[in-house]
């Protein structure tokens, strides 16, 4: 098992904050055609899966180019060279560092979505001579198979928080940084990430999975609603934390309980 968090998404520079960005969970619709701008969404598809070869595990550290470009590619496709560049090598650096376990007494997992339907090829990079460590010669990532992405945690970053001393929430996993690349889409992929998500969930023993989506983004809602979700009305005046997005965007937080009769097998 290894564990990635992102760094904080938004402007002015993508290069800050390099551990803490999660996306809330909606239905990619439009994207802000400011190229300086995160619009924060999460790209997911509609439709059961027609596709037997793909299989969803957790990433590896050999998947890490690929993660990072899936993930920029997917929230950041108005960005151009060479600042697509920096932010895809920023990313790979930060999912590197993810494979660092996370605080004591936290879970957190980057899972993905791998067809066999794409095209394998490979970015190697080094040279016969070079040396890291006990390793030798070229580093190689594999390109094309990662159809999709998604993170789980129980860090509850973006729970409300419980009683006078503020205490995190415990028992409850969190889905961010759900994306499926464009030509990978309407294949049901989006809920193979969810189910898997729910089943790691409920191996850390916890009783609910919850997510943020945009509250514009009916797409995003009815893929949620139909996996078992549910919309949890946010107490007026109540100051709940939630994703980092672009000024004016609003979110829902939907949430469900985990039981051996909701979970998917895979």
């Amino acid at each position: 098992m290894w564990a990635v968090e992102l760094g904080l998404c938004g402007p002015p520079s993508p290069l800050h904050h390099q551990k803490k960005l999660f996306f809330p969970s909606r239905v990619s619709q439009s994207f802000n055609k400011n190229p300086g701008t995160c619009r924060a969404s999460q790209t997911v598809d509609l439709f059961q899966s027609v596709c037997p070869e793909v299989v969803v595990r957790e990433a590896r550290i050999e998947d890490c180019w690929e993660v990072a470009e899936t993930h920029c590619s997917s929230f950041f496709p108005n960005y151009n060279f060479p600042l697509d560049l920096l932010l895809r090598v920023n990313r790979f650096v930060g999912l590197l560092h993810g494979f660092s376990a996370p605080p004591p007494g936290y879970m957190r997992t980057c899972l993905v979505a791998i067809t066999s339907s794409s095209n394998n090829g490979f970015l190697f990079l080094g040279s016969e001579g070079f040396k890291n460590g006990g390793f030798d010669g070229m580093f190689s990532f594999r390109m094309g198979s990662i159809a999709g992405i998604l993170t789980v945690d129980t860090l509850a970053d973006f729970l409300p928080r419980k009683g006078p001393l503020r205490q995190r929430r415990t028992g409850i996993a969190y889905i961010s940084n759900v994306a499926v690349r464009k030509e990978e889409r309407k294949k049901g992929i989006a809920k193979m990430l969810v189910a898997k998500a729910e089943a790691q969930a409920q191996s850390w023993g916890c009783r609910a999975i919850a997510l943020h989506c945009e509250a514009d983004n009916m797409a995003a809602t009815r893929l949620y609603q139909g996996r078992g979700f549910r919309l949890i009305k946010v107490p007026e005046q109540a100051n709940w934390p939630h994703p980092k997005a672009s000024p004016g965007t609003q979110f829902q937080f939907m949430m469900k309980l985990l039981n051996t009769s909701n979970i998917a097998k895979h």
